[in-house]
């Protein structure tokens, strides 16, 4: 049997020979079938994208007052630093200190070996004992020539004389005095005793050292750590920053007769449990820091604290009154900068959140929840989205989101249940609180 086989001649259409573009040209006319309902079922719902209204928590602003504490770092000094030196050269013999414990104002330290010292004493003494002698006979004499001088049996010069050599052995001898106090000065710095009361340091030089006075005449260093000083910082924007707000009526300082209080933060995170007095903020720039220096003082009795640990200073006091606050939840960052959602009326009454601007300042931990100190962009009845910020925040800024209202946090006014916090038992922070 012979098999035929057919060949299209050109320009002879053979049916669904090309159906590709066909099925592409259905794909799109489903798609956008799809769309359009999609697009009347979203505008059925009232919400954005196809989806239901999302539902939100508002809090209304209000201004409340809020106390603010400065944090900076800050490390801690004794009150007095006193730095025991040798004042005579000597082998040191004995240090009779517990490196590291406390010593009593007066209490022996050191002993440097006081036999050449001893010696000088004796020394000394014999000749002032010398010059002593000198100056009778010299007196001696010359009370003999007073009564001849009277009588003109011996001449001027004789007597000048006489007078001039009582005076100089009246020198002699105060100079023999001056010697032996020296000599036993110095016999007494062979014995170094503690200037102050407080903790003594270790020990710079060993037993058998060569001491001397000089650069290199260090022994140990005494701190007096009651009252301790905490020493610290603020920089030159930070004091503008608090110039510029108490100027503007935004920061409220505590009054001056009671001072300002300090706290403590240790360096593994807890707070010392006494508080202390803000000393003084320094009237110039320290040129090597750029900043301000700051002192406070605390009450040390039971020795808590130890000169040369580093704390963070919390000052206090200080209120910022009408601050406007914002859970730091409800704040997002948008490509300008801090945005929130405002709830509001749509013409036809329905509820919709809107994107608004704002100026975030310091941050402030309110009973363990932060919020946004707000500078600018929101006014006292605005109604902030809280919860559900998430699913607002997918529209394009600009778009008006539908929104369902839920009861506002802590309604009812349960604290338990999500109610504003305390404004005030806030501490004040700065900068962003997701980089802290």
């Amino acid at each position: 049997m012979t098999r035929l086989r057919l060949r299209p001649e050109s320009g002879f259409a053979v049916p669904f020979a090309n159906r590709a573009p066909d099925r592409l040209r259905l794909a799109a006319a489903l798609l956008l079938t799809l769309v359009v309902a999609a697009c009347g079922r979203g505008q059925q719902h009232g919400g954005f994208g196809g989806f239901p209204p999302a539902p939100v928590t508002l809090s209304e602003v209000k201004t409340v007052t809020v106390p603010l504490r400065f944090e900076y770092v800050g490390q801690t000094a004794g009150s007095k630093e006193a730095e025991v030196r040798a004042r005579v050269q000597g082998i040191l013999e004995k240090r009779a200190y517990q490196e590291g414990g406390r010593v009593a104002a007066g209490q022996v330290l050191f002993v440097i070996d006081p036999k050449p010292y001893a010696v000088m004493v004796a020394q000394n003494e014999a000749s002032l004992a010398q010059a002593e002698a000198e100056h009778a006979q010299a007196k001696r004499n010359l009370e003999r020539l007073r009564a001849l001088i009277s009588e003109n049996a011996i001449s001027r010069r004789e007597f000048d004389d006489a007078v001039s050599a009582e005076e100089s052995s009246s020198a002699g001898v105060k100079l023999a005095q001056a010697k032996v106090a020296e000599s036993r000065l110095n016999l007494g710095y062979t014995t170094v005793n503690a200037p102050v009361a407080g903790f003594a340091s270790r020990a710079m030089k060993s037993e058998g050292s060569l001491v001397s006075p000089g650069q290199d005449s260090l022994l140990t260093t005494i701190s007096q750590i009651d009252p301790l000083y905490i020493n610290f910082s603020i920089s030159e924007a930070e004091k503008l920053r608090i110039d510029r707000l108490t100027a503007q009526g935004k920061l409220v300082a505590p009054d001056g007769k009671k001072g300002q209080e300090i706290g403590l933060r240790l360096s593994d995170g807890s707070t010392f449990p006494r508080k202390g007095k803000l000393a003084f903020i320094d009237s110039r720039i320290n040129p090597d820091t750029g900043s301000f220096d700051a002192r406070a003082t605390i009450a040390n009795a039971d020795s808590a604290l130890r000169p040369g640990q580093f704390v963070r200073v919390l000052v206090e006091g200080n209120t910022r009154p009408n601050a406007i606050l914002v859970p730091q939840r409800a704040v997002l960052e948008g490509p300008k900068g801090k945005v929130v959602y405002i709830a509001e009326k749509a013409p036809d009454g329905k509820d919709i959140a809107v994107q608004r601007p704002v100026e975030a300042g310091d941050w402030v931990s309110i009973e363990g929840e932060n919020q946004w100190i707000i500078e600018a962009g929101l006014k006292p009845g605005d109604k902030v989205v809280v919860d559900g910020v998430a699913k607002v925040s997918l529209a394009p800024p600009g778009v008006p989101v539908p929104i369902m209202v839920g009861p506002p946090p802590g309604a009812g006014g349960d604290p338990s249940k999500g109610g504003a916090p305390d404004p005030s038992k806030g501490e004040v922070k700065k900068g962003d609180p997701a980089k802290q």
